[in-house]
């Protein structure tokens, strides 16, 4: 920061696991915005105490993202195994450990549908455990992948064992009406774990589009014969989605001007807002109005 020239108190580091920390912080008054990526129930205790000081504050959290990703019927036909193992690149990537993971692949149940999640699988199977960033992160995908394994809705595709901070890719899939039926099964695992979702139909496949909460990404596989049930779903993944996508894989996050990352709540806490990207840095910006001023009294940057 000295190198840089820059002021005494730009860049400050607090270590400490406990929740009272992240409290003192936030509650501070020297404090006036508050980013945060984290767990739904940390972010969302960190979120009302901001809205409950006597100044209240902006809070930009991320709070879990499941990621969608919609194979339409003519991209699953002409590519599933493309798609399938590209999946699994996107699903390990740094351990599953990205908050832009497509933890959730949905697909009209059939041979496609079997060519694309057996290719995930012989994907997987070739990728080695990884070690997660804490214990703390690497127990809570133990303990979400042993949910899955106990939930009757689901069935193992691949189950591999691991502990300590090890994470070992793991594969499920399930049927569109049992996931609709157990809320539990959209809630995020941050980790290398996968959910293949099988509908009956492409009219299934657009109501559990619906039925999806706020997500920072979605994202289609489509040919160009599947572009009228691409038009179905558009108009509701707009409303779900921050980021939405056309045959790739929303793991990378560019930083550009047009990037958005963020999206409806869980997803974030303020949907105008991204964490990334040249927009970012309104987060902690305040606009003002200098209106009638005179030359001479206007900051040095808005002098012509």
């Amino acid at each position: 920061i000295e190198r840089a020239g820059m002021p005494a108190g730009v860049f400050s580091l607090i270590q400490g696991g406990r929740r009272d920390v992240g409290t003192a912080l936030v509650t501070h008054p020297a404090i006036k915005a508050v980013g945060f990526t984290g767990s739904l129930v940390g972010g969302r205790a960190l979120f009302d105490l901001c809205a409950q000081r006597p100044e209240p504050i902006p809070f930009f959290g991320e709070l879990g993202s499941v990621n969608p990703m919609f194979l339409l019927p003519a991209a699953a036909a002409a590519r599933a195994e493309t798609i399938g193992s590209g999946w699994a690149g996107s699903l390990t990537l740094g351990a599953g450990q990205f908050c832009t993971k497509p933890g959730i692949a949905v697909v009209v149940d059939g041979p496609e549908a079997d060519r694309f999640t057996s290719a995930a699988k012989s994907a997987l199977e070739k990728v080695a455990p990884q070690t997660m960033l804490t214990k703390g992160i690497a127990a809570a995908y133990h303990e979400g992948v042993d949910r899955m394994r106990a939930s009757n809705a689901v069935a193992p595709v691949l189950a591999v064992e691991s502990a300590g901070r090890d994470a070992a890719p793991n594969l499920f899939e399930t049927n569109g009406s049992a996931w609709l039926a157990d809320h539990s099964l959209s809630e995020e695992v941050f980790g290398p774990l996968g959910l293949v979702v099988r509908v009956g139909s492409p009219e299934e496949m657009v109501a559990l589009a619906e039925s999806f909460q706020g997500q920072l990404t979605a994202t289609i596989h489509m040919d160009d014969a599947d572009l009228g049930l691409a038009h179905d779903l558009l108009p509701i993944l707009e409303r779900k989605a921050g980021r939405l996508l056309v045959n790739g894989f929303p793991t990378g996050v560019e930083v550009v001007d047009s990037m958005v990352h963020g999206g409806p709540y869980p997803a974030s806490t303020n949907f105008g807002a991204t964490s990334v990207g040249t927009m970012s840095i309104r987060r902690f910006l305040r606009p003002v109005a200098y209106q009638n001023f005179p030359a001479g009294l206007l900051p040095e940057d808005l002098r012509n």
